[in-house]
């Protein structure tokens, strides 16, 4: 891909104007997809602390990977503390998304955790966040204000019901859908498909509603229309378990018939 794509620090202002971007999940503990991805023109990844065993230098490594390939390193935090948030941040990572945010209280805390200004942030001046003191302080936390994206996953039966509060949550930038995890909640429901579809509706609007953006992680091309319909513009595309399984299967396929 030779387009050019805008500099990763500008992921939550694209994101807020509703841009279209696509990422895609990290779980693999290596920086090498990152330097893969880069060039193939994908806009950001999220790098899943939640789900992968990816301990805090091995978060540290493959942020500074994605900001040497222009992709916008956000971090899906496995523990949502004030520490871990920070660490995440320092390290350089331009945004957070927090698994189960099922209350305006936990949204707050996440919100807070992002923001020095109004927020709970600690202070360091020589971190990659701030270009290892290249710029003031008091420059680097406006910088940082502005460029970190806090989001927030609803995927939980009772988070839906409180979408709207969460996302009007000062600091809130967007909310994703988490609809693997509404799917299993009704088990071997037949019309599980057609209701997280409507629980997913309702979150959009609750998104809307509160103008914050919203995320998805469709599936197919007529996912992908539904998705665009509900009004999301940042997409996130499989994962790096999920590319290899593919292109393997794809091989060995096309090899053996």
């Amino acid at each position: 891909m030779t387009e050019q794509r805008p500099h990763f620090s500008t992921f939550r202002q694209r994101l807020l104007a509703r841009e279209r971007m696509f990422g895609t999940f990290l779980k693999l503990p290596t920086t090498q997809v990152i330097e893969i991805l880069g060039p193939v023109g994908y806009d950001f990844v999220v790098i899943d602390q939640e789900h992968a065993p990816l301990d805090r230098h091995t978060t540290d490594m493959m942020i500074f990977a994605a900001r040497a390939s222009n992709i916008a390193p956000i971090v899906r935090v496995g523990d949502f503390s004030d520490a871990n948030i920070l660490s995440v941040l320092d390290c350089g990572a331009v945004g957070i998304m927090v698994p189960h945010v099922t209350t305006v209280e936990k949204a707050q805390t996440i919100a807070r955790a992002c923001r020095y200004a109004r927020g709970a942030r600690g202070f360091a001046g020589l971190t990659r966040a701030s270009n290892w003191g290249s710029v003031g302080s008091i420059r680097h936390m406006a910088i940082q204000d502005q460029q970190v994206t806090c989001i927030a996953m609803i995927e939980d039966l009772e988070a839906v019901d409180r979408a709207a509060d969460i996302a009007a949550v000062d600091g809130i930038d967007a909310l994703f859908v988490g609809r693997g995890d509404l799917t299993a909640s009704f088990g071997d429901d037949p019309d599980a498909d057609a209701k997280v579809a409507d629980l997913t509706s309702r979150v959009a609007a609750a998104a809307r509603e509160a103008g914050v953006s919203l995320m998805l992680l469709p599936t197919s091309k007529t996912d992908l229309a539904f998705a665009k319909e509900l009004g999301a513009r940042a997409m996130l595309v499989s994962s790096d378990h999920g590319f290899i399984r593919s292109a393997a299967s794809a091989a060995l396929k096309d090899y053996s018939d």
